[in-house]
């Protein structure tokens, strides 16, 4: 393994640590200052799922954390990582999204994959595929 490739994979397991003990500013602090940053969502979004639009500097990664962290009951988090690939500055994260909804408790499901890439330590690509109408109906049943 190179010395990349062990870099990149540290870089993704402290991201993901930092997001799964809600440290917002934290894992914030680990993007780069412009980001390619995508979401399995329509360009336009979906009015019931605030946290979808889209982003491209550091200070809006945190916003998108805190806004996930608003609508959902952390309690109750049972997200999990399944995999995690690397090649070079590049990683992909597979696992299962599984969260409630706060306000009517809705729960839900979804396999995801994430795109992530690490350049100088910091992450500058993140692109997130999920089913998003599995979220979109937790959201509007809630």
């Amino acid at each position: 393994m190179t010395y990349e490739m062990e870099n990149t994979r540290d870089v993704v397991r402290e991201l993901l640590r930092r997001i799964a003990g809600g440290d917002h500013d934290g894992a914030a602090g680990m993007f780069a200052e412009q980001i390619d940053w995508r979401l399995s969502w329509p360009a336009e979004g979906h009015p019931e799922v605030p946290w979808i639009r889209p982003r491209s500097t550091r200070a809006e990664v945190a916003d998108h954390f805190r806004a996930l962290n608003a609508h959902h009951v952390p309690e109750l988090n049972g997200t999990s990582v399944t995999r995690i690939l690397v090649d070079g500055a590049d990683a992909v994260v597979l696992g299962e999204i599984v969260q409630t909804v706060r306000g009517g408790g809705a729960a839900y499901r979804s396999p995801f994959a994430l795109h992530l890439t690490v350049e100088d330590g910091l992450i500058t690509r993140y692109h997130i595929f999920e089913d998003s109408l599995t979220v979109a109906r937790a959201l509007g049943a809630a």
